[in-house]
């Protein structure tokens, strides 16, 4: 019996996305983040990774096509509880930015294809997410956030800069006032 509830409560305990560092149940190895949030300072900013591939809905996509935008890079999958918890903020705060020269751009990290896109039609996902099978494209940020850390979310100024992020689920508010932040620089 203890066997059957060991996994069950650690599944458990990794949905909540309340704690670093703790097993999200997903079997994969990721570790959900406290939700933390850092404004990185201009000086301190790095250029944000060449970023380009599939989306799942077939197109060609780059991050360099949304040069001179600000853009929130949100990594997710279909099978991680604080990616459910938080999709509905990230939505509605693209839908709420997006005439603010803020884009939204995606990374579906190591997923099946029906599940995510089962995910993105249960949630009213309306901007693109690049397919990571492989986890290529998370692992080009393994300088601004933990490699095996997921949901996470950056910030890009209109510079290609990072600017922000938060580790682990997000919120309408945290998340807004982030792009807000970040928007109304020069």
């Amino acid at each position: 019996m203890a066997m059957l509830v060991a996994p069950l409560f650690l599944a458990l305990a990794g949905c909540t996305g309340s704690e670093a560092n703790v097993d999200s149940g997903d079997g994969q190895g990721y570790v959900a983040g406290d939700g933390s949030a850092q404004v990185i300072d201009s000086a301190d900013r790095r250029a944000a990774p060449d970023l380009a591939g599939a989306t799942l809905d077939g197109d060609q996509l780059a991050l360099t096509d949304f040069a001179g935008d600000v853009v929130v890079l949100n990594l997710w999958a279909s099978w991680c509880g604080p990616c459910r918890a938080e999709a509905p903020a990230l939505q509605q705060v693209y839908a709420d930015s997006r005439n603010k020269g803020v884009e939204f751009l995606g990374i579906n990290s190591r997923d099946q294809e029906a599940a995510a896109a089962a995910f993105e039609k249960n949630f009213g996902i309306t901007y693109p997410s690049l397919v990571d099978d492989s986890g290529e494209l998370q692992l080009a940020f393994h300088d601004s956030v933990p490699a095996s850390s997921i949901p996470w979310t950056l910030v890009i100024d209109r510079d290609g800069l990072i600017a922000a992020r938060i580790l682990g689920p997000t919120t309408y508010s945290q998340l807004s006032d982030l792009v807000d932040e970040v928007a109304s620089e020069g």
